[in-house]
């Protein structure tokens, strides 16, 4: 419990509450008059009772502080650890770093996206960093409330996804090297994500069900190298089907490049481990694929011979899909094949690729319009 207390001594507040926190921990704050007092100790006392509690000296920990506090305790992967810290570094400590937490208000987190030199979707991501944090504070009862609430965030562009055609995929998987025109095919013909791809290893291709079971991914590991990792989310796991063509492409691909056993760094169980693999798609040596090194040296020059110049990987990602929708399969049937967590997901990226609306709403008004269809103008009884 907290008592009030008055202090004859001639301060300037002379009434002071003393109360135990949760931790048993003496606590004391003086004020000058008796009534805030009296309205202090009763709000100590309710938060005390109801569990809501929160230390008047834990919000003065820095925004830096705090934020690298969390930043160093999230199971974050090697890459999204180092985005996440020059992200942080970068864009948010220069501006809210030295600041206490209780201190930041919602004005200040609008003021600081609204002023972010980041197209954007860079300044959503870096927002969402922001609020994660905060989150995390209010969580932890180090401020009273959570300052990220009706935060108007940059408008995103409306870009309508424009798929490649067969002759630009073509063109792409001319212009690689030998040893990846058949990833280039193969990805086209799958709509596998990047580290998907990459991470197919032979043990994947199920010959019997004519299917790749996508259950693991490459990237990037801290310091060089690789690490085959869990995805990105639970509707990532699926089985993508393989027709003849794909079937034929592998057949020729691992014929020409045989794969090889290498050892691997494998976070996917509950402890890493380090095991052998035969990748499907590979370098030289037989090693997993590097992101970024492949973007450098292959991508990047491939897209450039073919013409390609704003092409990236994902976007035979997006021709899988409007191969898909052009046989006429459903939302949802695409939506479980790109392995996305909702159908809106893929509603909002490939709507406009689906067939027939045009087609069907005119349709409908002329056969509404109809003049030899009796039952559309019936007449009046007599």
């Amino acid at each position: 419990m907290a008592s009030v207390e008055k202090r004859d001594d001639g301060r300037p507040k002379p009434w002071l509450v003393r109360w135990r926190d949760e931790g048993g921990r003496q606590r004391k704050k003086s004020f000058a008059r008796k009534v805030d007092a009296d309205r202090f100790r009763a709000e100590v006392e309710h938060t005390l009772n109801t569990g809501s509690y929160i230390d008047p000296a834990a919000g003065k920990i820095t925004f830096r502080q705090y934020a690298e506090r969390w930043r160093e305790g999230q199971p974050h992967r090697a890459n999204t650890a180092a985005r996440k810290k020059s992200l942080l570094t970068k864009h948010v400590y220069p501006v809210l770093g030295d600041r206490r937490m209780a201190s930041i208000r919602t004005s200040m987190v609008q003021s600081f996206v609204t002023a972010l030199p980041l197209a954007p979707s860079s300044a959503r991501t870096v927002y969402r960093t922001v609020r994660a944090v905060f989150r995390a504070a209010a969580a932890d009862r180090v401020i009273p409330f959570d300052p990220c609430v009706k935060i108007k965030l940059p408008e995103l562009p409306h870009e309508e996804v424009v798929p490649l055609t067969i002759a630009q995929v073509d063109a792409l998987a001319e212009a690689v090297p030998c040893r990846y025109r058949a990833l280039v095919e193969f990805d086209a013909g799958t709509g596998l994500r990047q580290g998907e791809v990459f991470g197919v290893e032979v043990s994947m291709i199920d010959r019997a069900r004519k299917v790749v079971k996508v259950y693991q991914q490459v990237q990037p590991a801290a310091g060089g190298g690789t690490v085959v990792c869990p995805l990105k989310a639970k509707a990532s796991y699926r089985s993508v089907p393989l027709g003849d063509a794909m079937l034929a492409v592998l057949d020729a691909h691992m014929k020409e490049f045989p794969p090889v056993e290498v050892d691997v760094l494998d976070i996917t169980g509950a402890k890493p481990v380090t095991r052998k693999a035969s990748f499907v798609f590979a370098d030289e040596a037989g090693r997993a694929l590097n992101r970024n090194a492949f973007n450098e040296t292959v991508w990047r020059r491939a897209r450039a011979a073919a013409g390609l110049h704003a092409a990236t990987q994902h976007d035979l990602r997006h021709f899988f899909a409007s191969a898909l929708i052009r046989e006429g399969l459903s939302p949802k049937a695409v939506a479980a094949l790109l392995g996305h967590a909702d159908v809106a997901m893929t509603l909002n990226t490939y709507s406009h690729l689906w067939p027939g609306d045009d087609d069907r709403s005119r349709l409908a008004i002329d056969k509404a319009f109809r003049r030899d269809v009796p039952h559309m103008r019936p007449t009046p009884d007599n």
